[in-house]
């Protein structure tokens, strides 16, 4: 549970998980997105390669990195779950993320496939100064519903595409004269997987476009609305086999936000043209040496590798890195591994502790959990 001190900072602690800028009132160039949780790899495996899963060999997990690669799996049917306690190192126990998926091949060369986010912000409570309470406890809380088709356009090129619905309830109901509400938009991704050879052996490469939606606005009482994480990932991976049993992977993601940078706040023209531009007109913008990110501070990249015992034990390793000096410069290592008993596949993965004290990642000993369950 979260206890805040008053009104006014409850609802910066809870916005702070909506946006990744909380005032324009800055000089800092920072990026403002709503649902920042869609950027979080809900599972197990990509946790463990440093949120590595653009190109990597076909995996259940796909569906939340790179659906273009679900017709590659040697199972016609499969269920998985993951579940991630959020912010643990923090002392907050009751902020998750949970996910569930669906995929279904309907026939050699297509598929569909459905999936579930859940992130769970806990319990706050709103109190004054002197800790009596000021209004009822709110439980804020997001969620996206997922449903996607994939397709082999070649031997070794294929194709997702995926519609998403997207809820975020931080607060409800009246705070300080403003009505607030549960936003919602909706959303699609695109994504390509390209594989050398037919038994994966080689190269493969691919291709994500995500959140490619609409805006998300939490009160009715103002025209500003939050843009959602719109990004752009590329991703490399070369698998080598020792035989029949023993193989290793290698992979690079690098992924870069479509999400122009937030205006500087003493400037009321260009903060109303921020919040007035398309949807269309900010993934451009994003690019531009007006609107864009540095070049060096914009990319977030993953490196990692998967050893791979006879398709029944893994171990996994990776390193993230998130260029961007306005927050922190964040990187980490990340370990993982899996087993799979029968039909039945397990996957965990920890984020090592780094830093020390106040500059402590806040992710460290982070776990991650899931499981496959394929038919």
């Amino acid at each position: 549970m979260i206890k805040i001190p008053s009104i006014k900072t409850s609802l910066i602690v809870v916005l702070f998980f909506v946006v990744s800028s909380l005032t324009a009132q800055t000089k800092l160039k920072l990026q403002s997105t709503a649902v920042p949780f869609m950027m979080i790899s809900p599972d197990a495996r990509s946790g463990g390669m440093g949120n590595l899963s653009i190109a990597m060999s076909p995996e259940a997990n796909d569906l939340f990195g790179n659906t273009a690669k679900i017709p590659y799996l040697n199972n016609d049917q499969g269920f998985l779950i993951n579940y991630t306690p959020w912010l643990k190192d923090l002392g907050l126990s009751d902020v998750y993320l949970a996910s569930a998926g669906y995929f279904k091949k309907l026939n050699s060369y297509s598929g569909i496939n459905s999936s579930l986010r859940f992130f769970s912000l806990g319990n706050i409570d709103f109190t004054d100064e002197s800790g009596t309470s000021t209004y009822p406890s709110q439980r804020p809380s997001e969620f996206s519903f997922d449903f996607g088709y994939n397709l082999l356009l070649t031997d070794a090129l294929s194709m997702g595409v995926t519609l998403r619905y997207i809820n975020s309830r931080l607060v409800s109901g009246p705070f300080n004269n403003t009505i607030f509400k549960a936003g919602n938009t909706f959303a699609g991704d695109i994504s390509l997987f390209y594989k050398q050879n037919e038994d994966l052996e080689g190269f493969h490469a691919g291709l994500v476009l995500s959140n490619l939606g609409g805006k998300v606005s939490y009160t009715n009482e103002t025209k500003n609305k939050f843009l959602i994480p719109a990004n752009i990932g590329l991703g490399l991976a070369y698998l080598n086999k020792f035989d029949q049993d023993n193989s290793i992977e290698f992979g690079l993601d690098v992924n870069r936000l479509m999400v122009p940078v937030i205006p500087n706040g003493d400037d009321q023209e260009l903060e109303d043209q921020y919040y007035s531009q398309s949807v269309v007109a900010s993934w451009f913008n994003s690019f531009s040496n007006k609107y864009g990110m540095p070049f060096s501070e914009s990319l977030k990249i993953s490196l990692g590798a998967e050893y791979n015992y006879a398709d029944r034990f893994h171990l996994r390793a990776g390193y993230f890195l998130d260029n961007n000096k306005n927050l922190s410069n964040m990187q980490y290592f990340t370990v993982g591994s899996s087993f799979q008993y029968q039909q039945s596949k397990f996957n965990i993965s920890y984020l090592v502790p780094t830093g020390g004290g106040i500059t402590r990642n806040p992710l460290s000993n982070t776990l991650r959990f899931g499981s496959i369950f394929y038919f």
